[in-house]
């Protein structure tokens, strides 16, 4: 097994972790189901959807909020997890479009699709697939969105090569993702913060770059939300939490087990605060570092060289 497919592996490990009742947000600051109500969907929009998808979202951002999703549209949406996301998009491209969430986690599209039969929409499909490798067609979707996914791959640039081969043209991207600066060494090399979606995210311009490399055009950033010393302290709390309880962050893109002894936790904190005495220094460290970021493409050509 290569480097791509332990982190991959560890990765679906830790969301289906995620999906027990009593886990807590990776991607997130703050227990489950506090995701969404901080990642600007409206309170009217939530209280339509069901709980269970609510609840088990763990997005950093809301692609469908500063979108043009028309009735009609096929969307695509990479990371589907719980099936948040489809749900919005389902409303709106109506009876008429089409969305179709991807995920590779089995205990998240088991969920999705139970969130998407409890609303009786026909119109939405979970598929199990990569994102680095997507289960569509060439040349369908009007639209991609993805919420704090791809931070976590291993290949991002095939991702976005990905993004750019399913996209009609004229198709447009939305994605929310974590962005990081100048992170010190110890946490680049922590499994851990990795699932927390700050140790395996690039920067902004790195993904900015990525996205035009892959032949998207018009790519821009339309909104930044930097995360203070305080968001980026419940990060690490949470992460250490999750490995106290077995119940989460602890594996993902990370280790394989989450159910470290005494000592283990001892020695992660040892190995990982090592410069920084306390999790509020190492935030204050990080503050200004990280950050949610919505950006924005489009396809105007077909993208040649690539098939399905």
């Amino acid at each position: 097994m290569n480097n791509a497919q332990q982190v991959r592996e560890s990765v679906s490990k830790t969301y289906s972790r995620l999906a027990a009742p009593s886990a807590s947000s990776c991607c997130a600051p703050g227990p489950k189901g506090e995701a969404a109500k901080i990642a600007g969907y409206a309170t009217e929009e939530l209280a339509a959807l069901p709980g269970d998808a609510v609840l088990n979202s763990f997005g950093c951002g809301n692609p469908l909020a500063f979108g043009e999703v028309r009735p009609g549209d096929v969307v695509v949406d990479l990371g589907c997890g719980a099936g948040l996301d489809l749900l919005v998009a389902a409303g709106k491209v109506g009876p008429t479009g089409r969305v179709i969430g991807v995920d590779m986690t089995d205990a998240m599209i088991e969920k999705a699709r139970a969130n998407v039969a409890r609303s009786g929409l026909a119109q939405v499909e979970v598929r199990k697939g990569l994102i680095e490798e997507l289960p569509v067609e060439s040349g369908s979707a009007d639209w991609v969105i993805s919420n704090c996914v791809i931070n976590l791959s291993p290949e991002k640039d095939r991702v976005f090569a990905e993004i750019a081969r399913v996209l009609r043209p004229g198709g447009r991207m939305l994605v929310s993702d974590i962005v990081v600066e100048e992170l010190p060494d110890w946490v680049r090399s922590d499994p851990a913060l990795h699932a927390a979606c700050v140790a395996g995210a690039i920067s902004e311009r790195e993904y900015v770059a990525g996205l035009r490399s892959a032949g998207l055009d018009d790519v821009e950033v339309r909104h930044r939300f930097v995360y203070e010393s305080k968001q980026i302290a419940a990060f690490l709390r949470s992460e250490e939490a999750a490995h106290a309880s077995a119940a989460s962050c602890c594996g993902g893109a990370n280790t394989a087990s989450c159910a470290p002894t005494k000592d283990d936790s001892q020695a992660r904190r040892d190995r990982n605060v090592t410069t920084a005495a306390t999790v509020e220094e190492t935030a204050a460290m990080l503050a200004g570092k990280v950050w949610s970021a919505l950006f924005f493409a489009r396809r105007s050509t077909p993208v040649t060289g690539l098939v399905q």
